[in-house]
């Protein structure tokens, strides 16, 4: 259970994982979930393809965003009427800056039959849930935004632990370099004491429910590089118009053009998995399949980066 990725219950983060489902499973990857949209049924689907590929995943059941954020009673529900059996799905509990001890442990008990997760998103208490956890400290998961430090942290000593850190700086496509620093935790988790670790791909932690008219078209593409320790860096290959927001097809061909140019420079150190298979096909067609597409094969192409690198 090495690696993280945490997805936000959109449709195509959520189409991701249900593409990736036998990957995930290969390498012991454990997504995390947080359901944003009223409809469960595009939730319910990748469960079950998680399930059928024997893999596992947490789904928080206290979401911070969307539809869900006033009380996740449906999502409970979805999880004891068709997850019920075995240890596949997890419970994520959030634990946020509002939240109390006794009403995280309230909600420890409720889903105790999903082996629940704790996910630390601001909360103030660590000392004192530790402690009231007591015993089953050792048995529990901890998976803790980067705002948590090591003080923060060393109280769940013992227990699984997970650090989370959120590698892309998000803006303006526009307004994105040519290439950055995305991050180095997966090289160095185990140097933070931790476990596992994990991230938000190429979409951030950052969270709104949709984006405006594209005036730029970026295709955000990570990659590993041996010759800096290892470190990932993130590509942001761009439109070259990005004066009016029209003509998105054209733009996506554009932004696709200066990838494919990387991609075949003998130096280029992007791992070409199966994502990268299909921009290549979508180059070679000349086809434009939506911006949520786009978007699905980048989330694809960092998960195969990170199986590849790990396994």
């Amino acid at each position: 259970m090495t690696y993280h990725p945490y997805f936000r219950g959109k449709q195509y983060e959520l189409i991701t994982v249900r593409e990736t489902a036998p990957l995930l499973q290969a390498c012991g990857f454990v997504p995390i979930i947080e359901p944003v949209k009223e409809t469960l049924n595009g939730l319910e689907r990748t469960l079950t393809e998680i399930c059928n590929a024997d893999g596992q995943a947490i789904v928080l059941v206290n979401p911070h965003h969307g539809d869900h954020s006033s009380g996740g009673l449906n999502i409970s529900a979805l999880l004891a009427k068709s997850f019920r059996n075995g240890p596949q799905i997890t419970a994520g509990i959030l634990l946020k800056k509002s939240m109390s001890v006794d009403e995280a442990m309230k909600c420890y008990r409720e889903h105790a039959a999903h082996s629940p997760a704790f996910v630390h998103d601001g909360f103030l208490f660590a000392k004192e849930l530790a402690d009231a956890l007591g015993l089953k400290l050792a048995e529990t998961r901890h998976i803790f935004f980067d705002s948590h430090g090591k003080l923060y942290r060393k109280h769940f000593a013992g227990a699984y632990r997970v650090l989370l850190k959120d590698g892309f700086k998000k803006q303006k496509n526009a307004d994105y370099p040519v290439l950055e620093p995305y991050s180095d935790l997966h090289a160095t988790y185990t140097e933070e004491g931790m476990d596992g670790f994990g991230d938000f791909l190429t979409v951030g932690d950052d969270y709104s429910e949709g984006g405006g008219p594209a005036y730029a078209v970026a295709i955000h593409i990570t990659f590993i590089d041996p010759t800096k320790d290892d470190e990932m860096f993130i590509y942001h290959f761009k439109s070259k118009r990005m004066d009016t927001p029209t003509d998105t097809a054209g733009k996506f061909q554009e932004a696709l053009d200066a990838m494919i140019t990387k991609l075949n420079e003998p130096a280029s150190q992007i791992y070409e998995g199966d994502a990268i298979r299909e921009f290549r096909d979508l180059h070679s067609k000349r086809h434009f399949p939506g911006l949520g597409y786009v978007k699905k094969l980048s989330m694809k192409h960092h998960v195969e980066t990170l199986a590849h690198y790990l396994t």
